[in-house]
């Protein structure tokens, strides 16, 4: 079975790293499933931004974690947006990023 290779756009690979140990560490985990064609537990579709988008989300006692991906570009995991948010609500701000960023990403694909 083949690895699926992990594209970074823009800043989500610099903000993954900058997270805590331990959520990078589950984080990554995550990450590996899905290159080996498994679904983490802790990943959900967000049509609200296209179909083929999905978050992985992790917490921690003062912050949620969020990696927003794309799987369908051919054996490419996407990672359109990285970030850490402290309330419930997703900011808009990065719903528009990761969606501005995979607009740009079909434009290049097709």
């Amino acid at each position: 079975m083949s690895t699926k290779d992990v594209i970074w756009l823009g800043d989500s690979r610099k903000i993954l790293v900058g997270f805590p140990d331990k959520i990078r560490e589950d984080l990554g985990w995550n990450l590996w499933q899905l290159q080996k064609g498994q679904q983490p537990a802790n990943s959900r579709p967000m049509t609200s931004i296209a179909a083929g988008v999905f978050e992985l989300k992790v917490s921690d006692q003062d912050s949620w974690f969020r990696v927003l991906y794309y799987i369908r570009v051919r054996n490419k995991i996407v990672v359109l947006h990285s970030f850490a948010k402290k309330s419930r609500k997703t900011d808009r701000r990065d719903l528009d990023l990761a969606t501005q960023r995979l607009k740009k990403l079909l434009s290049e694909q097709f």
